[in-house]
């Protein structure tokens, strides 16, 4: 029988200690106990499937929230990282080496950008940026010396959303691996791995901690990819996640599917309310008929995702909006239990150049809102009063 995603979230993966405890506990030890030196020996030479060595290479916790979240996205194996910029340069970086390529979205978070124009271009791997949207761009930027490609299934902060299955099938046909960004799709929604991609990357500080305590990241993805390409590298360099953090994350994971169902809901009501003042420039969710990639958002998530966007026209108005709400917060995050509001274009992408987030579609005026688990009656009262605040009245 295969087990629904909200069972697998609470059971899958749990270890129990010799006193059967109820919560899964916190195995708080950097490194293990041999009984001989002749056991250390041979876990040294090859441990088994249950055994551990050092916390960098892996801890009981730890794999218990790999082995959930691996579950849970339908992946065979998961390494779990420091942070979801761990995850992304540990993925990128152990899959490529000098001289290879890699073909990526341009529309990606700053520190991705910056994994791949600096570091891996610093180590001899060249990289092409397209536009994700354009599947002729994808098509002539990818050749037979393509390693892979990357992109977030869900564009930050513009919302574009890329088709998996299409890419995929470029890729996959010069044998280059897909690897997703996944982290506004949720692994409540994602049908990343069925429709073609490799490795699937979370950072687990957003939905699957949800309640903003918390650093972590994860790589899914082959059994293959995972224990004979992404550990070694990952234990090496350092970017295991830490016991207490897998602990945190294990017990997120029980209310994941409970707590993005909700903010989906919220998300979406609120964008049509957005939508219906008709005085805002834009208003972006990809649950939203007028979203160009509606269709495509349907058979890929089925829902639009916890995170919407406005544009109100300048930064001036933006900062008078953001100044007068009193229930949501101003803040650099997302997925939380707390509504949160970023203005991108003097946070989160401060750093890149003019015209590139005019490329982008960054605007002064943008606007991310990442949907919590507040009233949608509060949510949009607070919304439509900071509005009116910062927009000329008619």
């Amino acid at each position: 029988m295969t087990r629904d995603k909200r069972t697998l979230a609470v059971h899958a993966g749990t270890r129990r200690s010799q006193y059967s405890e109820m919560s899964e506990a916190i195995f708080m030890t950097q490194s293990f106990v041999y009984e001989s030196a002749e056991a250390a020996e041979a876990r040294f030479d090859q441990a088994g499937e249950d055994e551990f060595i050092y916390a960098r290479y892996g801890n009981p916790t730890v794999r218990m929230f790999e082995e959930r979240i691996a579950a849970l996205e339908g992946a065979e194996d998961g390494f779990a990282t420091a942070s979801g910029m761990a995850a992304v340069h540990g993925a990128l970086a152990a899959m490529t080496r000098a001289g290879d390529h890699v073909v990526a979205a341009r529309a990606l978070f700053g520190s991705c950008l910056y994994v791949l124009k600096d570091v891996l271009a610093r180590f001899g791997v060249q990289v092409t940026l397209v536009d994700g949207l354009d599947l002729k761009a994808w098509a002539q930027a990818i050749n037979a010396d393509t390693k892979l490609v990357f992109f977030e299934s869900i564009s930050n902060p513009t919302l574009e959303v890329i088709d998996i299955a299409a890419v995929a099938g470029l890729a996959h046909s010069v044998g280059a691996l897909v690897v997703v960004d996944n982290v506004f799709s949720t692994p409540v929604y994602s049908k990343a791995i069925p429709l073609g991609a490799d490795v699937v990357i979370y950072s687990a500080t957003k939905h699957i901690d949800g309640q903003g305590r918390g650093l972590g990241g994860v790589i899914l993805g082959s059994k293959e990819i995972i224990r004979s390409i992404v550990e070694p590298f990952m234990k090496h360099t350092g970017g295991a996640m830490s016991p207490f953090n897998a602990w945190m994350m294990v017990k997120s994971l029980e209310t994941l599917d409970l707590r993005v169902r909700a903010q989906v809901a919220t998300a979406t009501e609120l964008a049509g309310l957005l939508e219906y003042r008709g005085d805002l420039e834009r208003v972006i969710y990809p649950g939203l008929p007028s979203h160009p990639q509606f269709a495509l958002t349907q058979v890929q998530m089925g829902a639009g995702g916890t995170v919407l966007a406005i544009d109100i026209g300048s930064k001036e108005r933006a900062f008078l909006m953001m100044n007068a709400l009193e229930v949501i917060l101003i803040s650099n995050n997302l997925g939380d239990s707390k509504s949160i509001i970023t203005h991108p274009t003097t946070t989160t992408h401060q750093r890149l150049p003019q015209d590139q987030k005019n490329l982008l579609g960054i605007t002064p005026g943008l606007l991310r809102l990442s949907i919590g688990l507040e009233s949608a009656k509060d949510l949009n009262f607070d919304l439509q009063t900071a509005l009116d605040v910062a927009l000329p009245q008619k």
